[in-house]
C-alpha cells in the first residue's frame, strides 16, 4: 500500500496548501481518533450533510444507517459522497480578531460510497463500529441478531482520494500588534471520559467499564 496518497484536482490544497498533508498514516490517525463523521451528498439538487458514527478497516471507512433510511438507499446507487473528520485541539487567540483561528486536525474523503453485502464483512464492519468506541466491547457484549443485521446498512468507502489539514501552534499576529495590550496564545481543547454511570439495572458485581479502553478521545 501506498504511504502517500496521489494529489488530485479536488483534493489539491488552495488555501494555505502548507497545512495540507497526504500521507496515509496521518490520515489514517485522525479518522482513528475521531468518533463522528459528516457525510455529505446530494439527492436532485439538494443537498444533504448527516453526522454518524464510522469506523476505519485498512484503507476503507465503513459507516452505517437502517436500512430504509434515505441515506443507505442513495449512497447504495453509487452516489459521490464527501466524508470529513474534524477534531479541535485548541482556541487560537490573537491580538486581532482578524488573526484568531483553532488548531485542529482534519480529514475529507472523496468518493462513492457502495453498500457492503458480504456478510463477513458486514459483521467484521459492525465490530469495528462497537470497538471503536470501546476497545475490546464487542467480545463483551450480545453480538446482532439476524432481524438486527438486515434492519442495519453498512456502507463503504475508500481512503483513495483524501486529504488532511492540521494547524498547530501559536497566533501569527501582525507585526504592528505586537504591542496591543491584551493576551494572546492557545488554549488547549481535549475531550475526556468522566467517571462511568450506569443504567440502573446492571446485574450485581459487574464492574464499571474501564475507561482507559476508549481510546478515541483526540488524543494528540
Amino acid at each position: 500500500m501506498d504511504d502517500t496518497l496521489t494529489i488530485t484536482e479536488r483534493t489539491r490544497l488552495r488555501r494555505l496548501p502548507e497545512r495540507g498533508c497526504f500521507d496515509r498514516a496521518q490520515i489514517n490517525a485522525i479518522l482513528d481518533a475521531g468518533l463522528v463523521c459528516h457525510l455529505g451528498f446530494a439527492i436532485d439538487g439538494q443537498p444533504f450533510v448527516m453526522p454518524t458514527g464510522y469506523a476505519r478497516s485498512e484503507n476503507q471507512v465503513y459507516v452505517h444507517a437502517s436500512a430504509a433510511s434515505r441515506i443507505a438507499r442513495s449512497l447504495a446507487r453509487g452516489l459521490d459522497v464527501c466524508l470529513t473528520v474534524t477534531l479541535v485541539d485548541g482556541l487560537v487567540l490573537a491580538r486581532s480578531a482578524f488573526h484568531h483561528s483553532m488548531n485542529y486536525r482534519s480529514v475529507v474523503v472523496l468518493g462513492q460510497a457502495r453498500l457492503v453485502t458480504d456478510p463477513a464483512e458486514k459483521l467484521a464492519a459492525l465490530r469495528g463500529f462497537t470497538n471503536h468506541v470501546v476497545r475490546g466491547r464487542w467480545n463483551e457484549v450480545r453480538p446482532p441478531t439476524e432481524q438486527e443485521l438486515k434492519g442495519t446498512a453498512v456502507l463503504a468507502l475508500a481512503i483513495e482520494e483524501a486529504s488532511a489539514k492540521v494547524r498547530t501552534g501559536p497566533p501569527k499576529d501582525d507585526e504592528d500588534d505586537y504591542q496591543w495590550p491584551v493576551w494572546a496564545g492557545v488554549v488547549p481543547l481535549h475531550v475526556s471520559a468522566g467517571s462511568p454511570v450506569d443504567d440502573g439495572r446492571v446485574l450485581a458485581g459487574m464492574p464499571p467499564v474501564d475507561v482507559t479502553r476508549i481510546e478515541t478521545l483526540f488524543p494528540t
